[in-house]
Formats: structure tokens, sequence, C-alpha cells
């Protein structure tokens, strides 16, 4: 996988490599205590021998955490693997081979996986993209494209299809995205947008959490957005 040109290799055992100098901000979020090692497994989980797929963007790969996210602290917390598919800058919108739609579809399709989660991304929003509505079945639009996924992981892989929004910041395209991936049906939302008592943080918490306003640091990913993750998918 590359990021932003730079080839990224993606383990199934829980962890992730830049093999070629990827680096993110000097950000008191990312220090050592909240890496990987020190992370604590849990004695129990309904997640314990899953393997879960993630496809997404910046936020999924981790781009101001030197490439951790909740991907992997999920994983390591709850003895589970992962497939992670994650490159910056891309959408749900198919307009190039590096879109969601295009790169779900070189996902192995024998894998077996227990649950798939799909980023919304923010990038759909900044670039302006056309949003469309739910009965839309092209992926030129954001409701397109994710009927597209849908539709391919339901068949491809039978399994449980959950999407996750970003934690809340101001912006009124991803605000209607959150809002019309309300009317989807038979998929799980992991809505951290609009949960007005998940985003009620301090401000030193968020300065702590958040490396920019749409990218979580380690600190943030461990501490905040992994343990709410979690609740979720063990209830899927």
């Amino acid at each position: 996988m590359k990021h932003n040109g730079k080839r990224i290799l993606v383990l199934g055992s829980g962890l992730s490599f830049c093999l070629s100098g990827c680096t993110s901000p000097v950000h008191a979020g990312n220090a050592s205590i909240y890496d990987l090692d020190n992370v604590e497994v849990l004695e129990q989980s309904p997640l314990e021998g899953k393997n879960i797929a993630y496809l997404g963007s910046s936020v999924t790969y981790g781009s101001a955490s030197n490439g951790i996210s909740f991907v992997e602290y999920i994983s390591k917390r709850n003895k589970c693997t992962y497939i992670k598919e994650a490159v910056s800058g891309t959408t749900l919108v198919d307009e190039s081979s590096s879109s969601y739609v295009s790169r779900l579809k070189t996902i192995d399709k024998n894998a077996h996986i227990d649950i798939f989660v799909v980023q919304l991304s923010t990038n759909d929003a900044t670039q302006n993209k056309a949003l469309g509505t739910p009965a839309d079945s092209s992926p030129n639009t954001i409701c397109g494209a994710i009927n597209t996924i849908i539709s391919y992981v339901k068949e491809t892989y039978s399994c449980p299809v959950v999407f996750y929004t970003n934690a809340y910041y101001e912006n009124d395209n991803y605000q209607k995205m959150v809002n019309v991936l309300k009317d989807f049906e038979g998929i799980t939302i992991i809505d951290m947008y609009s949960d007005s008592f998940f985003n009620n943080i301090s401000d030193e918490e968020r300065e702590l959490y958040m490396v920019d306003k749409i990218h979580p640091s380690k600190a943030g990913y461990l501490k905040w957005w992994t343990p709410y993750m979690e609740q979720i998918l063990y209830k899927v």
C-alpha cells in the first residue's frame, strides 16, 4: 500500500510499519507512554480471535500519530487480527484508483472477515463531493459509494458492515454526510460526531487528543476513540 507516495506494509498481527520515512508532528499526545507496547490486553473480549477489516483514509491510517490508530489499539487490547486498507487523502466517491471503492476491490475476496469497518471520509466533505441520496447506486456520489461498499461487502464477505464518523468538528458538508448516513439500512453506525457527551471533553484533553481538528494523536485514539468504538463493536 502507498501512503503519500510511501510504501506501507500492513500485517494482520496488529502491527503496521512504514518502510520509508513516515513522520508525524511532535505532539504530547504521541509520547511513548501511548505506544502499543504499553497497551494492556483485556482479559476477556467478544472480539478475541476475530478478524476485522478497515477501509479508510488518513484517520484510519493514523497519519498524525506515526501510522498507529484505533485499528492497532483495538487489535492489541482485544487479541484480534485485522486488515487495514487506509490511504490518506482518498474519498468514498469513486473518481480514481485510490478511492475507497477501487481499493475495496483489491482486498482478498477469499479472506475471512468477521466485521467490516468503513470510515466516513472527511475528504469528501473537504473536496465538496456530490452527496446524492440513499437511492443512488452509482459510486459517483457519496451516497452511491456508500451503497456500493455495503452491497459489495455483504455479497463478498457476508459480514456486518460498520461505518464510523469523526469526532465533531465544524463542517457543514460533513454534518450533512453524517445525517444522511443514518438513512441507510442494514449497517451499524459508530457516530462520534453527533454524541454530545462523547465530545464534551476539556480544552486540555482536546489539546492532548487531537493534533488538528480532524486527526487524533495516539492518546486520542487510545484513551478517547478506542473505548467508545469497542463498546459498539462488541454489540456487533
